[in-house]
């Protein structure tokens, strides 16, 4: 069973890579990127058996993604009895995500895109 445009609107943002848009004109499409022309070409040839694989991410990264904003609630609190909060939950949830995203790439064979890199990297020419 193929993937619907929502799942495949997912794939690709979780991957990293922009917005597909309505028609394949302009510049700003998939044939300007090796990498995304690729992921479309998987995403419309995969086994039902990888497609199976692929919904199991998306299903897991979805419930990442929605944790990382839920973890907005506890900012308020910084100690309360003997419970104190993780001050570093964001980050720790945005990176568990991320990593499940790269994951979901790798499964795909194809480079992370450009809306997820590594700021930590800095590329010197």
């Amino acid at each position: 069973m193929a993937f619907s445009e929502p799942e495949k609107t997912d794939i690709r943002r979780f991957c990293g890579y922009p917005a597909y848009g309505s028609a394949a004109a302009g510049f700003e499409n998939w044939r300007f990127y090796q990498a995304y022309g690729l992921l479309e070409f998987r995403m419309n040839n995969l086994s039902s058996a990888e497609e199976t694989v692929v919904r199991r991410y998306l299903g897991t990264l979805l419930v990442l993604e929605h944790a990382v904003p839920r973890s907005g609630d506890n900012l308020d609190t910084d100690q309360a009895s003997v419970w104190t909060r993780n001050r570093d939950e964001l980050r720790d949830r945005t990176k568990l995500l991320d990593d499940w995203r790269h994951r979901l790439c790798g499964f795909f064979g194809i480079p992370p895109g450009p809306a997820l890199h590594d700021s930590s990297k800095t590329l010197i020419v």
